[in-house]
């Protein structure tokens, strides 16, 4: 059996990778890796979601464990009522941002985390061998419909995030699973709410789950038409958030989570910050700035997670719009974090658009090196082993996710891909000329080490 969790739990083709049987197997694994408890289980609005559900949910109580039933919620909101209502584990069915015929599987520990890699491996090993804990007709739990729990999800925004200003918002849900939720939350905190694409819809048929500059052309036109505040999208299943400003343009994805950490940062007065290996260094220069630290680690929520918790950081993200606030809980939640987002301006006296006029702009290329799969791991040893004849005035140099250098005027980054054969080459720099430079020495050095480690 291939290794079935990805750095986003178990995603894939619905109904031929992702299919019911496979769900029934990872709800009686759960179910035999827990032994007993409680499990909540949520939905995004994708067409596979009920056949997925209704599988899953099988194999739970088959396992002897017990089922309370989300129905369509956002994953931030499963993973909160995870902890809140002290359930042993969270289940969501989603392929967040993936297009709608893809769905997946993510799971939840009690206290909010997604699973770590040693739960998942633990998990896949009572699948592959099929170690399932059957329980007795007569221990066989039940599944209740439990949809009145988001309510706790909501009291908690408005008991925590009072807005003083009736801001004026257009809000795209994408036919996801926030279309009821964030609405609803900007309504009550008592904003001028418009909704665009904002019915359930499995086919997704306003734009793609995946809100870039591109999808959100449309939402950016609708919000310098209605002269509206700013503009909020979020994903297929609400992790994820990205703003469009007053003007209605796009807003950087670093450069938005730039200003919000040094915020966090300045008012605390100080603190950690994480992020991952691939975002923009404006973030470092904007928390550095106001007394704060910056930490890398891989790319994927579970390592900012992870991260967070080891280092106590005050906040995290990446720049697709995955937010982390620890105070609340361990899950990307991007209904919070735009409403977080909000209280910022409010507090600051600003526009979006002056919020982040303050923040540097560098210029990030990207490019790829085909390398055989075989060949990825003496690829990059190679690399390693000279990226300090090709950059010798280097700063520092992390293997934490790659290999990345940090130089006086940049940084340089080197990752093989997890899912084709290629050689991942990011690098940014304070303007294009050097940006171009150390592309051109990157690349130099990986198709050498490629064409060495082919022979």
């Amino acid at each position: 059996m291939k290794k079935l969790f990805g750095t986003s739990g178990i995603r894939g083709l619905a109904n031929q990778e992702v299919t019911a049987e496979l769900a029934a197997k990872v709800g009686l694994a759960l179910a035999s890796y827990l032994n007993e408890g409680t499990v909540l289980v949520g939905r995004d609005t994708r067409t596979s979601g009920s056949m997925i559900e209704y599988a899953l949910t099988a194999g739970l109580l088959a396992g002897g464990v017990s089922v309370k039933k989300l129905g369509m919620v956002p994953t931030p909101v499963l993973a909160y009522l995870t902890k809140r209502t002290k359930a042993h584990a969270g289940v969501m069915i989603t392929a967040s941002h993936n297009p709608p015929h893809y769905n997946g599987i993510k799971i939840f520990n009690s206290d909010s985390t997604a699973l770590s890699e040693h739960q998942q491996r633990e998990i896949e090993e009572i699948l592959r061998n099929e170690k399932f804990k059957l329980t007795t007709w007569k221990e066989i739990k039940s599944a209740i419909e439990s949809e009145a729990l988001v309510e706790y999800y909501v009291d908690e925004a408005l008991e925590n995030l009072a807005l003083k200003k009736a801001w004026r918002i257009v809000v795209d849900p994408g036919c996801g699973a926030t279309f009821k939720l964030a609405p609803e939350i900007f309504r009550r905190l008592g904003c001028e709410v418009r909704a665009v694409n904002a019915q359930p819809d499995g086919f997704f048929p306003g734009r793609p789950p995946l809100p870039d500059e591109n999808t959100l052309k449309s939402l950016c036109g609708v919000v310098k038409e209605l002269k509206a505040d700013l503009g909020v999208a979020y994903d297929g299943d609400g992790d994820r958030m990205v703003l469009i400003d007053e003007n209605g343009s796009f807003c950087s994805l670093d450069r938005t989570l730039a200003s919000y950490a040094s915020y966090v940062v300045e008012k605390e007065g100080s603190g950690k910050i994480v992020t991952h290996v691939e975002a923009s260094m404006c973030i470092d220069r904007m928390v550095e700035r106001v007394g704060g630290v910056v930490i890398r680690t891989k790319v994927g929520d579970v390592n900012i997670a992870d991260a967070i918790r080891k280092h106590d950081a005050i906040f995290g993200g990446e720049p697709c719009g995955a937010w982390i606030h620890p105070e609340f809980h361990f899950c990307p939640d991007g209904i919070l974090s735009s409403v977080l987002f909000l209280k910022m301006l409010e507090e600051r006296g600003v526009s979006l658009s002056e919020a982040l006029s303050v923040v540097p702009s560098y210029p990030i290329l990207r490019e790829n090196v085909e390398c055989p799969n075989i060949i990825k791991n003496e690829t990059m040893k190679k690399i390693e082993e000279e990226i300090f004849e090709v950059f010798p005035n280097l700063c520092e140099k992390s293997t934490v996710d790659g290999i990345r250098v940090t130089l006086s005027n940049g940084w340089v980054l080197v990752r093989p891909s997890g899912t084709e054969p290629l050689i991942r080459i990011t690098v940014e720099a304070e303007n294009r000329e050097d940006a171009e430079a150390l592309m051109g020495k990157a690349k130099g050095l990986v198709v050498k080490a490629v064409k060495e480690a082919t022979k």
